[in-house]
């Protein structure tokens, strides 16, 4: 079992840059890869971006490509998300997911249905 926490979120301008953060715990003998995604009010939870179990292998949805970049420290059970240049359209609850049972060096996709575990999510609000 697994419980993920993020943070970071907040109120910022356009052009300005936060970065979320996504505390794993608990206990699996499984790798597991880490998903962020998103919510806008009114709209269906989208991916952003994800990562392999080694951080090796990412993924970015083409609205985050070249801005927001993901990372990870497996020694501190962390995942971050370095989000940059943002927009108003980048304003939404941003949640991060653990998948499991993928290899080390696997990079995962942001299909909502692989992900087993998800985190009650921080508010990202852009605007100026």
């Amino acid at each position: 079992q697994l419980q993920l926490v993020e943070s970071g979120g907040g109120l910022v301008q356009p052009g300005e840059s936060l970065r979320l953060s996504c505390v794993v715990s608990g206990f699996t003998m499984d790798y597991y890869a880490i998903g962020w995604f998103r919510q806008a009010p009114g709209k269906e939870r989208e991916g952003v971006s994800c990562i392999s179990f080694n951080g090796n292998g990412t993924y970015y949805a083409d609205c985050v490509k070249g801005r927001f970049t993901i990372s990870r420290d497996n020694a501190k059970n962390t995942v971050y998300l370095q989000m940059n240049s943002l927009k108003p359209e980048d304003t939404a609850v941003y949640y991060c997911a653990a998948q499991l049972g993928l290899p080390p060096a696997a990079t995962p996709e942001v299909t909502e249905g692989d992900y087993d575990y998800w985190g009650p999510g921080t508010q990202v609000t852009v605007s100026a």
